[in-house]
């Protein structure tokens, strides 16, 4: 074998993987030389999966072990459909999506991801979440976060605190808080070597030792920050065992609240491997994918809970004091738009905040957020401009289906979409509109995209410079 992708491959990784396999060694190398695939994960909080596949114009294939995944195929473009645009799918190597898919969260638990960015994880759960409880999504880079918060919005999350924050400071905040944590750590890529041939490039055997340093620190806030009775969700895209059955092992013992819970099953998993670790027979519960025996690159996952029962939840809803002409222009775009109802729930005015002329909705859990450094608590509802209230963009794809009666709402193959995703204004016939003029949310086969003002039969744009396509 002699393809490109085999001679990026680094010796050292090469030997190590060959006394890690053994006779499976030849299987794995000979998956270097297939294709890599492409997935999408649907979000099932908008759009359920048997809708999507009604809808969706290009030709998908369900992932056998994510119940809401689906592989494409690599000449389409599905970053370019209004449905991507509409937040009805999150772009996800198939392997990635199974550490989300294994945690088991239920809407109005408290969330954390701490490594988030881009948001494969995050979207997914706070999805689960179905606008109830919290999801804090952190990630340690400003540019990275903000880039999380876009796909965040791009989801429709409402209930959410985006930071850009030290782990270790966010213990202090957080101590045993959290139902549920994600931590897929910064690892050393290895399984992603096919899909990405510069990390291979930037591999070195040291590179593991230093990165196990870091992911030991991070499990130990995670376990600090997780409430008895929790769950917490370690995954990374290596096969060093120094970052994985071995991180287990350790955390196992410095942590002897936490053990090892077995996750659901699939026939292309393998299993973790205690003799890579300390020897502890627990680790055989541990998550191995391996690109020979699956659809996807290489990936590992541990599934930990914390001992005890979980006590009352903290954080209760607090009471907003809102002035009064700013509930009055708020009223009135919400009847010009006919709000029936926001990510599923009544609106509640006491979770509306206004800073410096714009308008947040707060998560309905109020927590002690200070001196957490942070781009975004709750969902951007708008401005106030003088005498009336300009809506946002996430608040467009804050709405389900339905939730408004001013839409405009166009088929995924109308060419209109692609210009108002261009920022151009449309042309829309009378019997197009709920209404002859004024607000409207733009959808795609129902699902909102965006604001647009009518005018004479003609659709003002406000789709936002900076989300256009």
């Amino acid at each position: 074998m002699d393809s490109d992708r085999l001679s990026a491959l680094p010796q050292a990784f090469l030997h190590r993987m060959k006394d890690m396999l053994g006779d499976d060694f030849e299987p794995f190398l000979a998956a270097y030389e297939q294709p890599r695939t492409y997935g999408l994960r649907v979000n099932t909080a908008k759009i359920s999966c048997e809708e999507f596949e009604q809808i969706v114009p290009f030709e998908v294939k369900k992932i056998p072990w994510v119940s809401n995944g689906y592989f494409y195929n690599e000449d389409v473009r599905p970053s370019r459909c209004a449905l991507y645009q509409a937040g009805l799918y999150y772009l996800q190597e198939p392997s990635a999506m199974t550490p989300a898919s294994r945690i088991p969260v239920e809407p109005g638990e408290y969330v954390l991801d701490m490594c988030a960015a881009p948001g494969g994880k995050a979207t997914a759960v706070g999805s689960a979440l179905k606008g109830e409880g919290l999801l804090v999504a952190n990630d340690i880079s400003t540019t990275r976060a903000r880039a999380l918060l876009r796909n965040l919005e791009l989801f429709g999350i409402p209930n959410l605190f985006v930071s850009n924050e030290k782990p270790e400071k966010m213990v202090k905040n957080f101590p045993e808080f959290f139902h549920k944590i994600i931590l897929d750590a910064p690892c050393s890529g290895e399984g992603m070597f096919r899909k990405e041939e510069a990390l291979a490039k930037d591999w070195t055997p040291e590179k593991s030792e230093e990165l196990s340093r870091i992911q030991k620190q991070l499990c130990l806030n995670a376990a600090d920050m997780l409430q008895p009775g929790g769950q917490m969700l370690y995954s990374t895209c290596t096969f060093a065992p120094c970052e994985d059955e071995q991180i287990i092992s350790w955390l196992l013992r410095e942590r002897p609240e936490l053990s090892l819970i077995s996750m659901e099953d699939y026939e292309g998993f393998s299993t973790g491997n205690p003799e890579w670790g300390d020897g502890n027979p627990q680790l055989k519960k541990c998550v191995r994918i391996f690109p020979h025996k699956m659809q996807g690159e290489g990936h590992f996952l541990a599934l930990l809970q914390k001992e005890g029962t979980a006590g009352p939840s903290a954080g209760t809803s607090k009471t907003s004091r809102l002035a009064a002409d700013v509930r009055k222009y708020m009223e009135e775009f919400f009847r010009e738009i006919g709000l029936k109802t926001l990510d599923g729930q009544e609106f509640d005015w006491n979770r509306v905040e206004v800073r410096a002329d714009k308008v947040y909705y707060l998560p309905s859990v109020s927590y002690n957020f200070r001196g957490l450094t942070f781009i975004r608590n709750g969902l951007y509802l708008g401005d106030l401009k003088k005498n009336r209230f300009e809506p946002a963009q996430p608040l467009a794809l804050a709405f389900r289906k339905n939730e408004a009666e001013a839409v405009i709402s166009l088929s995924v193959d109308d060419p209109r979409l692609e210009r108002y995703l261009k920022g151009e204004t449309l042309t829309i016939e009378p019997e197009e509109a709920a209404h002859s003029k004024g607000w409207h949310l733009l959808c795609v086969e129902g699902y909102p995209l965006g604001f647009g003002k009518l005018v004479n039969g003609t659709l003002k744009n406000k789709y936002p410079a900076g989300w256009r396509v």
